[in-house]
């Protein structure tokens, strides 16, 4: 007996070697790892081989000779668990069947991903707080990473939305109302909900996904009707407008009565409901004076007032649906109408018409052709009597008034600007105003503006309505226009003139800076020492032969004052200049004048000092023959030969414009 434990451990290593086997059967891998080494090695016997059994997870894996190979990248959210199934066989015989498993590692390598983009959800205007306004299902997002945590974060787009809506919780994200809803000032609201699979937003690896949350407010009725215009006291509550009105003694308004600030109007507090509104009256009605329209909201008389008294009363706007309702005050004060005149918005109305006009042709806006000329009076106490205001034209048989609007009377044969006083009559109080008409007729075009073509017309007196002889703004401004544009015209001709007769002296110095020139010669060598006692030399005379230098004053003369009515010396430019003489003495200088007729026109002279040879001082001064007739006729010496050249049409120098060069 004791020769039997070593028979069977002999027995079963020799059964053991007849068989396949493997030295581990249950293998862990993370997914998304792609397969390099064998997975395992089969001990198989010789005369027996090993396959795949029909088990083994599709296409998994493999066996080259005696290796298990993995064949696939793992994927935990396509299959968390692989098998291998072994089988040895001796021929077509199974020998041995083995079965290997590979469990796939969960790993985060997916980003949580929204059923949706963009989700719309109404949500009632009256939606109590703390209430749940989207449940968690229709909000929360999908992670095909089994084992993460989705954190929410709810991010406004419209500003201040964020004040209404919140998530109940990080990882539950249904929506909850945190403040009473406002149709009015938020009737829709935009978020951003953001999902992300780990909490901190660094954290590697993470993933997010968004969606857009849009609340569309639908309107509750909550307020009941505002009569307009009224005034917010908050967001909610409207101050609603009471209404005023006056009404002449004994006279019965046939239609609706205006008051102040408006018609009786009211709208739906709600607007986004907007229901329609019907009036009545509640106090103040009892004898039946007036009247309201249940649809429109209008005041009307049922009967005239005997007396000056005021009424005082209650009107109801309500829902079409009996819902809701408002009242305000109407207050009429009925008073004598006696004395109330109509007045004119304008004191002169402007208007054109065609030359050769028949009758009956309406005249137009010169303002805004070609738009028929409206003349419209206005009762100020008593607007409701506007239309009792009845028109005529008193001292202009061409025109007549149909209604507002003017119209000619009679051929317009002969062009002009005519005037009109235009009446308007108040027929219940009798109050009369007055105002000017003005009619262009013409066979231009009318002026866009309204501005008078011809210059009488556009700066003639115009009388004022209201008798007091002062003008208008509107006539100041269209007085000034023209006076504006006569000066302009009157600068651009006198420019032209000054161009035409003096463009050659501006030529002349165009080619350097100007140095301010006392008495407005270019040499100083010809001022004498007194500037202001200076005298222009005497004009030549016409004889061929030539003159005799002119004679100097004595040293000891006494200088001339210019005459206090004469042109100053600095505003002319004398024919020849004065040349200083030499140390005082009249024969140090001898004078060679030389005359000739330039066929350009104007004249030469010449004047050399006693040594030829010397450097002489030389001046070119360009004068029309205009300047020097002036300084011929200034009183000084030779003034009496003035004519003495005169030649076609007695004129002593060439005709303005030429030039006389003096060297």
């Amino acid at each position: 007996m004791g020769t039997w434990p070593p028979l069977l451990l002999l027995l079963v290593a020799t059964a053991q070697a007849q068989v396949c086997s493997v030295s581990q059967t249950f293998f862990e891998i993370e997914e998304n790892m792609p397969p390099s080494a064998p997975l395992l090695d089969i001990y198989v016997p010789e005369d027996q081989q090993v396959t795949l059994g029909p088990s083994s997870t599709l296409f998994a894996f493999r066996i080259q000779g005696t290796q298990l190979f993995l064949n696939i990248t793992p994927d935990y959210e396509e299959n968390s668990m692989l098998q291998a199934h072994l089988e040895c066989k001796r021929g077509d015989a199974v020998v041995t069947q083995l079965r290997v498993f590979v469990s796939v590692l969960d790993v985060n390598d997916n980003p949580p991903v929204f059923p949706y983009k963009t989700k719309h959800w109404g949500v009632p205007e009256d939606t109590k707080v703390k209430a749940t306004v989207i449940p968690e299902t229709e909000l929360e997002a999908q992670d095909r990473d089994r084992d993460d945590i989705l954190f929410y974060t709810l991010q406004e787009v419209t500003p201040g939305a964020s004040d209404f809506f919140s998530l109940v919780g990080v990882n539950r994200p249904a929506l909850q109302l945190d403040r009473s809803l406002d149709f009015d000032a938020l009737p829709r609201m935009t978020f951003q909900l953001l999902v992300r699979d780990t909490q901190e937003e660094n954290k590697q690896p993470s993933h997010s996904a968004t969606a857009t949350l849009i609340l569309e407010v639908q309107p509750a009725d909550l307020r009941p009707p505002w009569f307009l215009p009224c005034v917010y006291s908050d967001g909610h509550v409207c101050i609603q407008a009471q209404y005023h009105g006056a009404v002449p003694t004994g006279h019965r308004l046939p239609g609706p009565l205006t008051l102040r600030p408006g018609p009786i109007y009211a709208v739906d507090g709600d607007r986004g409901i907007d229901e329609r509104i019907t009036y009545s009256m509640v106090t103040g009605h009892e004898d039946g004076t007036f009247s309201i329209g249940a649809d429109s909201g209008n005041l009307t008389m049922a009967k005239s007032i005997p007396s000056p008294q005021t009424f005082v009363l209650t009107v109801k706007g309500e829902q079409a649906d009996g819902a809701r309702y408002s009242v305000t005050q109407v207050t009429v004060e009925a008073v004598d109408a006696n004395g109330s005149l109509p007045r004119f918005p304008e004191s002169l109305y402007r208007g054109t018409v065609a030359l050769g006009s028949g009758p009956g042709v309406a005249v137009q806006d010169a303002a805004a052709p070609p738009q028929p000329l409206r003349i419209r009076a206005q009762d100020p106490e008593f607007p409701d009597l506007n239309s009792a205001i009845t028109y005529r034209i008193t001292n202009n048989s061409n025109f007549r008034m149909d209604g507002e609007a003017v119209l000619t009377n009679a051929l317009l044969t002969q062009a002009g600007v005519f005037y009109a006083e235009v009446e308007a009559t108040n027929t219940v109080t009798s109050g009369t105003a007055t105002t000017v008409l003005e009619v262009q007729v013409s066979e231009q075009e009318p002026s866009p503006t309204g501005t008078p073509v011809n210059e009488e017309s556009s700066i003639a007196v115009k009388p004022n309505s209201n008798g007091d002889g002062r003008f208008s703004t509107a006539e100041m401004a269209v007085l000034g226009g023209v006076l504006g544009a006569l000066l302009l015209l009157a600068l651009i001709a006198l420019a032209v003139l000054v161009h035409k007769h003096y463009g050659h002296r501006l030529k002349c110095c165009s080619g350097k800076a100007l140095e301010p020139q006392p008495q407005g010669f270019d040499n100083k060598a010809f001022l004498t020492k007194d500037e202001a006692n200076w005298a222009p030399a005497p004009s030549p005379p016409p004889s061929p032969a030539p003159p005799a230098p002119p004679k100097p004053a004595p040293p000891d003369a006494e200088p001339q004052e210019p005459s206090p009515h004469s042109p100053a010396p600095s505003h002319r430019v004398p024919e020849s200049p004065a040349v200083a003489p030499d140390g005082g003495s009249p024969a140090a200088v001898r004078s060679i004048l030389t005359k000739e007729r330039r066929p350009e026109g104007g004249y030469k002279a010449v004047w050399f000092g006693e040594d030829i040879g010397a450097e002489a001082d030389v001046v070119v001064l360009n004068t029309p023959g205009s300047e020097v007739d002036g300084a011929g006729d200034s009183g000084s010496e030779g003034s009496g030969d003035k004519g003495a050249d005169a030649g076609p049409g007695g004129r002593g120098q060439d005709a303005p414009g030429t030039d006389s060069i003096y060297f």
